[in-house]
């Protein structure tokens, strides 16, 4: 199946895999309340590519650990499938910018972590792991370990180790956020490969908007104090995108001028 082919809603759109629905979230202390977010809604269709940028102070990664079930809102709700998320769970991998491997452990038995915690049987386990080290372009480095590898390719570890469980989404926090921009080229046509080969849904938050354009099918822009949705931005560009086109200029002006840059 292609990702042309996946099932619509009635205005053409995939059906919905999450739904943010009047979302808000309040930090209390003695001294002060902080409102991070407020009614925040937007949904994210099947096997769509969407990024979250905003400036900074926007609650972004707030709005990332609630999604990912690491908090829990004051109010509104998330849901994935219909379903509301009150914690974490293998149905979201997660992708972040520290790199978070296991220095002890090599490519193949990062990789191996979510699905040893699922329990799954050991040739399974094999053939997964197998299966992602390709999808990633590393099984000749599949019994290295994260010292030897640059900060691409542990990246890609990451990647492969989020999507071995086999998630519904895919969460990920400026992934790319401590690589150079050369590499972080590389891994955004990478990405973008393994994202049409795999169908899966991506929720990707960023403080690059060109980045945002460069990846995504649709953008929401976040306002600060409190966080809250500026406008969601469809990206209506054919893949692979030129930085240089004035089509993509235009986006990435547009969405600069919400955020106020």
């Amino acid at each position: 199946m292609s990702l042309e082919d996946r099932q619509t809603d009635r205005n053409g759109r995939p059906t919905r895999k999450v739904d943010v629905d009047g979302l808000g979230k309040r930090y209390e202390s003695e001294r002060q309340t902080v409102q991070a977010l407020a009614d925040v809604n937007f949904d994210v269709g099947d096997g769509e590519f969407v990024c979250i940028v905003g400036p900074s102070g926007c609650g972004k990664t707030t709005l990332f650990r609630l999604i990912a079930g690491l908090e829990m809102p004051t109010s509104g709700a998330v849901r994935l499938d219909g379903t509301p998320v009150e914690g974490p769970g293998t149905d979201r991998g997660m992708v972040f910018q520290e790199y978070g491997l296991f220095p002890w452990r090599t490519v193949r038995e990062n990789v191996a972590f979510g699905l040893e915690e699922q329990g799954v049987e050991k040739t399974e386990r094999k053939r997964r792991i197998r299966e992602m080290l390709d999808l990633v372009g590393l099984s000749d480095f599949a019994d290295a370990y994260p010292k030897e590898l640059s900060g691409g390719m542990k990246q890609r570890v990451g990647i492969a180790r989020a999507l071995a469980v086999d998630p519904e989404l895919l969460l990920m926090d400026e992934p790319f956020g401590a690589v150079d921009a050369q590499t972080r080229d590389m891994l955004h046509a990478e990405l973008l490969s393994i994202w049409s080969e795999t169908q899966k849904t991506v929720l990707f938050v960023t403080h690059d908007v060109e980045e945002a354009v460069t990846l995504s099918d649709r953008v929401v822009v976040m306002a600060a104090d409190p966080g809250r949705v500026r406008e969601v931005v469809n990206v209506d560009l054919a893949r692979p995108r030129e930085r240089t086109d004035a089509a993509f200029a235009e986006y990435v002006e547009h969405i600069r001028g919400l955020i106020g840059e």
